[in-house]
């Protein structure tokens, strides 16, 4: 065998174990509550908003809803099996269960955050109907397959 083709073995031996431990590194349940957290922060202003609480700012729901969105596509791949329990999880054991309804209802919502951005709505009154199937997806998907801790 040639230096260079023993050189770009170990290569990839290094590179495919470097890789190997930074995912082994990642913590699902950790990763998906901090996606979480990250959702809710991103709703309370805009719930606020529908609520009349708040002046409606665009920005912020447009900000809120690129939030929501970039959660949708990254959540689903942090419930692999062997993290139904352990940390703080509130994965509720539903999402193993009925792992085709648990992608479909996050399918929903990146469906429902997609139309809204769409819509991009400039007013309270255009936000309502356009804004308001995120949150109730998410209520959807809490009802079925989270565990809310006290």
């Amino acid at each position: 065998m040639s230096k260079t083709k023993k050189v770009c073995i170990a290569f990839a031996a290094a590179t495919m174990g470097f890789a190997l431990t930074a995912v082994a590194a990642i913590d699902p349940i950790e990763k998906r509550s901090e996606i979480m957290k990250g959702v809710g922060k991103a709703a309370k202003p805009v719930g606020k908003m529908f609520k009349g609480e708040s002046d409606y700012d665009a920005a912020v729901v447009a900000e809120s809803l690129q939030t929501w969105k970039e959660a949708a596509m990254r959540f689903g791949r942090l419930f692999p099996e062997g993290t139904e329990s352990g940390g703080d999880t509130e994965a509720a054991p539903a999402i193993w269960e009925d792992r085709a309804g648990f992608e479909e209802a996050l399918k929903e919502f990146l469906g429902a955050v997609n139309a809204a951005i769409e819509a991009d709505p400039q007013t309270l009154d255009a936000a309502k109907p356009t804004v308001g199937p995120v949150f109730k997806t998410c209520k959807g998907c809490h009802d079925n397959y989270r565990i809310k801790k006290d």
